[in-house]
């Protein structure tokens, strides 16, 4: 059970492309009440597969950067992520909620949500490799072009960061990323 308190945690889960995110997301979701997954929007075919999302085109997600829908919006590998505002209901219901996040937003959700913490999962560049072929989303240039951001560290600054390699089962590493959040071994 997740002992939350009155107020619920952003969890930032992290990590280069292939690595699982979305899987191990889904996998503590699945085990653990009151953990809640954000439902991200983004410019990405709906067909795409994978985490489960809201697709939009270009059009709509500028239009509701303009309208204040996002508490966190990005831009990475040519499209546009944003996490709506309706995670603060679940936040203020005493969720823990995960979310699939880029390096680049660390800070600006650290500076937002209070207890915020970050999950990086890591794997070998050859893990990576065999999972984004097989997730058959990408061409072979794009694969190379993540690949290569790979290795690309986090911000400097950060408050608790859970780091987990994830080459095992995603059972493995959803159980070593719950054991590292629960609420006395990682401060808020």
């Amino acid at each position: 059970m997740c002992d939350l308190g009155h107020s619920g945690r952003l969890i930032g889960v992290v990590g280069p492309s292939g690595v699982g995110k979305d899987s191990v997301m889904q996998a503590l979701a699945a085990r653990h009440a009151g953990v809640r997954l954000v439902r991200r929007v983004i410019t990405r075919d709906a067909d795409a597969g994978g985490e489960e999302f809201e697709a939009v085109g270009e059009d709509v997600f500028a239009a509701r950067v303009r309208a204040g829908a996002f508490v966190l919006h990005w831009r990475a590998h040519g499209l546009r992520y944003g996490v709506p505002v309706s995670v603060r209901e679940d936040l203020a219901a005493g969720h823990l909620c995960l979310v699939n996040l880029s390096r680049s937003v660390l800070r600006e959700a650290q500076a937002m949500f209070p207890g915020f913490a970050v999950v990086h999962l890591t794997a070998p560049v050859e893990v990576l490799a065999d999972r984004l072929a097989a997730r058959g989303r990408e061409s072979a240039e794009v694969i190379a072009a993540r690949l290569a951001r790979a290795g690309f560290a986090l911000p400097g600054g950060l408050g608790p960061v859970i780091r987990v390699e994830n080459t095992g089962t995603v059972e493995a590493a959803a159980e070593a990323v719950w054991a590292q959040l629960q609420p006395e071994r990682v401060a808020r």
